[in-house]
């Protein structure tokens, strides 16, 4: 009886390696039906050769491993050099809209196709996207530039 218990508690062990392999390696969820494999026949070793108690020992101890060393490989891979860690802002040159846009500002254009209520407009002998507030402006329609937001340039019709 002592040498049944070998072989599933060594699947177990197995098993949360590949748990610990999964969080590390991208598989699609490859990995993780090997691991809920290996955990699902030691359960079955465990049953059937040794007893039910041994059999509901294992599954307490799966219930209470599991979680724990799914919440610190997440944490862990939080803290990887695998994963990115390069923060986007202003610091590192990273900008959400081009500067030169807020020189759109009050500008006037022409719509070049139908704003419904984004389309393209030709502002300052360039062609952009451009938005209204929600009116629907014809092409060849005049415009000005009222907003300038993130990378959206909002127009009106000229009055």
């Amino acid at each position: 009886m002592n040498n049944a218990i070998h072989v599933p508690v060594f699947l177990q062990l197995v098993g949360i390696l590949v748990i610990i392999a999964e969080i590390i390696i991208p598989s699609g969820g490859i990995l993780s039906l090997l691991a809920t494999g290996l955990f699902g026949y030691s359960l079955y070793l465990v049953f059937t050769n040794i007893s039910t108690s041994a059999g509901m020992v294992f599954v307490l101890a799966d219930l209470f491993i599991v979680p724990i060393l799914l919440y610190f490989g997440i944490k862990f891979l939080a803290k990887s050099p695998i994963t990115l860690r390069t923060k986007l802002s202003r610091e590192n040159g990273v900008t959400v809209q081009s500067p030169d846009q807020n020189d759109y500002l009050g500008c006037l254009g022409l719509a070049i196709t139908d704003l419904r209520p984004s389309g393209v407009a030709r502002i300052k002998d360039e062609r952009l996207d451009v938005m209204t507030r929600g009116e629907y402006l014809e092409k060849q329609t005049e415009i000005v530039v009222i907003a300038v937001s993130g990378n959206q340039i909002v127009v009106k019709q000229k009055d």
